[in-house]
């Protein structure tokens, strides 16, 4: 067998493996279309990169790779709303919630995900959506254990006030009596 088809034999596998998982992941983090683009970039950089893929645990650096991928695209997102604002054709902003509406736990968490910083949602969402452990979550946050730990725990603790904040806006106050 030549190099080149130990090289497709590899993608190949790693492709099989990996691609729901990283569909899940970018589906999770954006819209359809956007996510089956961040899907086909990042399998595009794991082709190109191979040599660099990690032959172990080759899903945190996919993860990773992704977590790139859609950064650029967030980026590319805003400038072109920019452009679109500058040119006068800004759409009207979505009308708001009605506060006395009851929401559901899965809208309730997700408000109180999107209530958090992106680098809160994102230690988040590799332990508790993705299925990571803290080894393999740093990694694919390019930190170190005792550092993602750290962040983890701060985000929880952010998630908890926030999905608090979620269900009870406004606490009910007693009146004050004189």
């Amino acid at each position: 067998m030549t190099a080149e088809a130990d090289r497709r034999t590899r993608f190949e596998a790693l492709f099989a493996e990996c691609h729901p998982p990283v569909r899940a992941y970018a589906l999770r983090r954006a819209p359809f279309d956007v996510a089956q683009d961040v899907v086909a970039e990042t399998f595009l950089v794991a082709w190109r990169r191979l040599d660099d893929v990690p032959r172990s645990e080759p899903l945190p650096w996919l993860y990773r790779v992704a977590r790139g991928v859609l950064a650029n695209a967030r980026r590319s997102a805003a400038r072109a709303d920019a452009l679109v604002a500058r040119a006068g054709a800004a759409e009207p902003p979505p009308a708001s919630c009605d506060p006395g509406e009851r929401l559901g736990d899965a809208e309730v968490v997700r408000s109180a995900l999107a209530a958090l910083s992106e680098a809160d949602r994102e230690v988040i969402m590799l332990v508790a959506w993705e299925g990571l452990d803290a080894v393999a979550a740093a990694r694919a946050a390019g930190c170190s254990r005792a550092t993602f730990a750290v962040r983890l725990h701060r985000a929880r603790r952010r998630l908890a006030a926030a999905l608090a904040h979620e269900r009870d806006p406004v606490p009910d106050l007693e009146p004050v009596e004189s």
